[in-house]
């Protein structure tokens, strides 16, 4: 409250209160009731409106929160944890796994500063999410260099788990032909793939930052499928082709004959019937070509001598 408010004969006498609420009034003839409530009404409808807009504004949050919740968890999943309800463990009988990673993604590394190596794996993780986006699969999670699929989980879709892998494999193989990486083109990315369908048990794991994770053997031997395989080519397991086979889709499909005694026979997807996108060449069927890494005539001659440096350091 200001001085004059405090000084009495400073106060506005009843007629000067008047003659202001005339002039809010625009000259109309009102009492101080009618004014205050005229006033109140305006108030009330402007809340009304600020509400609104913030409702609307919080919902459009709301919506970008669901969408990212949804890319880091099943739906299903998401709800229950939302909710507050526990996330129990599911068996699933049929599914299949898909595993990759990048053939020489250590030279690689070598020869590359970290935002470079953040830049790459963006890059070809950004492509790879978009190839999957087309075909019937969840992406589980990306560790470094490795990359882990599965379809028939958390969504069960009958025997076409094997199909949706299998297709989402040969679209990725064909694209990894064309990627480049920004700061050393002329090296290829190279990768091998592997797939095994098989049980698994799926469940969230952690309360901070929870992952939904998949277990049991089926996980073990994707991922030696992918370890054990060669780069530009699909390893597969046995029961991968028998599925396949199954749906009588007209998959291609070679042995891979094993050196060791008593080893189980692999086999290695190359093409579908109809599915005519070129595929790259695997090292293994060309002359002196690397099948485990990255030889030193595919690095950039600026970028060797760095390579060989930190060669000796080690």
């Amino acid at each position: 409250m200001n001085a004059g408010m405090k000084n009495p004969a400073k106060r506005p006498c009843f007629d000067d209160i008047f003659k202001q609420f005339r002039g809010i009034n625009k000259g109309k003839k009102a009492n101080i009731i009618d004014s205050m409530l005229r006033m109140l009404e305006q108030y009330s409808s402007n809340l009304e409106d600020l509400i609104r807009e913030r409702t609307e504004e919080l919902e459009v949050e709301r919506s970008k929160t669901d969408k990212l919740v949804g890319q880091l968890l099943p739906k299903s999943v998401a709800q229950a944890l939302k909710k507050g309800k526990p996330v129990r463990p599911e068996h699933y009988a049929e599914s299949t796994l898909y595993f990759s990673d990048i053939v020489g993604f250590t030279t690689i590394s070598a020869l590359s500063e970290p935002i470079e190596v953040v830049d790459l794996l963006n890059d070809l993780y950004t492509m790879f999410d978009a190839i999957i986006a087309t075909h019937d699969v969840y992406k589980v999670e990306t560790i470094g260099d490795a990359y882990m699929v599965a379809s028939g989980v958390p969504n069960r879709n009958g025997n076409r788990h094997a199909a949706e892998v299998a297709n989402m494999s040969l679209d990725i193989l064909h694209s990894i032909a064309a990627f480049k990486i920004k700061h050393m083109p002329e090296i290829k990315v190279k990768i091998r793939i592997g797939l095994h369908s098989g049980a698994v048990v799926a469940g969230v794991v952690g309360l901070t930052m929870p992952r939904y994770c998949l277990f049991g053997d089926t996980v073990t031997t994707a991922s030696h499928m992918e370890a054990s395989g060669l780069p530009y080519r699909i390893h597969i397991s046995l029961n991968t082709v028998k599925v396949l086979t199954s749906l009588k889709l007209g998959y291609h499909m070679e042995t891979r004959k094993t050196q060791v005694k008593g080893a189980v026979d692999t086999y290695w997807l190359v093409g579908r019937d109809g599915f005519d996108k070129p595929l790259p060449v695997p090292p293994d069927l060309t002359g002196g070509a690397s099948n485990h890494g990255i030889s030193l005539d595919e690095i950039p001659v600026e970028r060797r001598q760095k390579f060989l440096d930190r060669q000796k350091r080690k």
